[in-house]
């Protein structure tokens, strides 16, 4: 797979699926996120290319932008939201980061 983090036009993607991975694991497969969020509804985000699909990972409402103290640090977050222009992206991302299973 060609993957290339923080490369792509990410304007005009939204919500493909989810991926249940912790922090760490998406740190160490697509390196730091390539955003801080929004300072609102999102504390991490990833972007960029797969296969020539746009992509986002980011967490969404769960983290203490959202919540503020009662909200997850991102270390602690495992649910992630998949963004793209089409549901292909969220089974390239899954076999990215989890193989062939």
């Amino acid at each position: 797979m060609i993957v290339k983090i923080g490369d792509g036009n990410t304007s005009g993607t939204c919500l493909q699926g989810y991926i249940h991975v912790t922090y760490i694991k998406l740190v160490e497969v697509f390196s730091e996120p390539t955003s801080d969020g929004d300072g609102y509804k999102v504390d991490a985000q990833w972007s960029g290319t797969i296969n020539g699909h746009d992509f986002t990972i980011y967490n969404y409402k769960d983290g203490k932008n959202y919540l503020g103290e009662i909200g997850s640090d991102v270390n602690e977050i495992v649910d992630w939201h998949i963004g793209g222009r089409d549901k292909t992206v969220v089974d390239l991302i899954h076999e990215y980061v989890f193989g062939k299973e």
